[in-house]
């Protein structure tokens, strides 16, 4: 067990998840989760900060800034609480209730912008916000996630290097697309590496990261509303494009499992077991990205009426068969007799109190 002194020295990066149970499909889920700050984007947050510290950009009278839909945010939050800098994160109406209050707790300070652009997207409206913030005052220093070579250079000396040690024999890689970081930095590492590993992008309907028309998208994490600047498609094989209520039930199957998984997770794992059922995947070592865990979407992809309300009220489709529920009774039981014991139940009011299984068919 390490013994640390700053938040950013722990970081589970060798746990991964056999979906194949779950899924019908091996496929190995590489957990990225399992740090303070929550997410991979830990990662990329101290890259960035130490760059800028070292070239000299970042000093004790900076304020940093950041546009995040969330996850970067919270990272950038908990580094600079331990360095001792002054954090503003600007985001925007989607970024989760929890995740704004995260940060809040850890000292920063949260901006909403409120505007966007026709498309629908608000990206546009954060980064200027972001340049006029900047061009006000020197003491800003914004790291700029969407064309800092830190974001990559993170996951190349990490992430990919970590996935390789794990399985030297791996064929494919599903790794999502938000600004691609993450995925810049695996597919580099595995072009140069001793066997070929196919590089499958996993993007949300709506993003047009890689083309295509821009559309609502509601889950932050994946996607774009402008091409990624890092984005150098040579190095992709594939791209799947998933639907955020594939994505949805992508994230409750695993939940019923016991795994509470991020949108982005939903999101890469429904594209990869796609991918798998169509191109097969008997004998084929396959890993997926994990970003994040589900705390921070349960106000959102795990909330009913959120889901009900912008998808439908079959966005899960069909209960499965093996959920159960408890049927509470519909009065408070009797009260202890005098003598201590509890009155014997009638044979009607132990019938209510019973478990029940729920009788349905088909997968969600």
């Amino acid at each position: 067990m390490p013994v640390i002194s700053v938040p950013q020295d722990f970081n589970e990066d060798d746990l991964y998840i056999d979906l194949e149970s779950i899924f019908g499909r091996s496929l190995f889920l590489k957990c990225e989760g399992f740090n303070f700050a929550g997410s991979i984007k830990l990662k990329a947050a101290i890259e960035m900060v130490e760059t800028a510290e070292r070239d000299g950009v970042l000093t004790p009278d900076s304020i940093l800034v950041e546009s995040s839909s969330g996850n970067l945010g919270v990272a950038l939050s908990m580094i600079a609480a331990s360095k001792g800098y002054r954090f503003l994160c600007v985001t925007d109406s989607r970024c989760n209730l929890t995740t704004r209050l995260m940060m809040e707790a850890l000292g920063s300070q949260v901006h909403v912008i409120a505007g966007q652009e026709a498309n629908g997207s608000f990206l546009g409206a954060r980064i200027d916000y972001l340049r006029t913030l900047c061009a006000s005052d020197s003491r800003y220093v914004w790291l700029s996630q969407y064309t800092n070579p830190g974001n990559w250079k993170a996951h190349y000396r990490r992430t990919a290097p970590e996935i390789a040690h794990r399985f030297p024999e791996l064929d494919t890689l599903f790794v999502g697309a938000g600004t691609t970081g993450t995925l810049m930095g695996c597919a580099r590492f595995f072009r140069e590496w001793h066997r070929p590993v196919r590089i499958i992008a996993v993007d949300s309907v709506g993003s047009v990261s890689f083309g295509g028309e821009a559309g609502r998208r509601m889950i932050p994490g994946l996607g774009m509303s402008i091409r990624p600047p890092l984005l150098d498609e040579s190095f992709v094989d594939e791209v799947i494009r998933v639907e955020e209520r594939d994505t949805i039930r992508a994230c409750h199957r695993l939940a019923r499992r016991g795994f509470l998984f991020g949108g982005s997770t939903g999101t890469v794992v429904s594209g990869a077991m796609g991918w798998l059922a169509e191109h097969g995947g008997d004998g084929r070592t396959a890993v997926a990205i994990a970003p994040d865990l589900g705390e921070r979407y349960l106000d959102t992809v795990y909330q009913t009426n959120w889901l009900h309300g912008l998808y439908g009220d079959d966005v899960l489709g069909p209960e499965p068969a093996n959920t159960e529920s408890w049927v509470l009774p519909t009065s408070p039981p009797p009260a202890p007799s005098p003598g201590g014991r509890r009155p014997h139940l009638r044979a009607g009011e132990r019938a209510g109190r019973r478990r029940h299984r729920r009788k349905s068919g088909g997968e969600p």
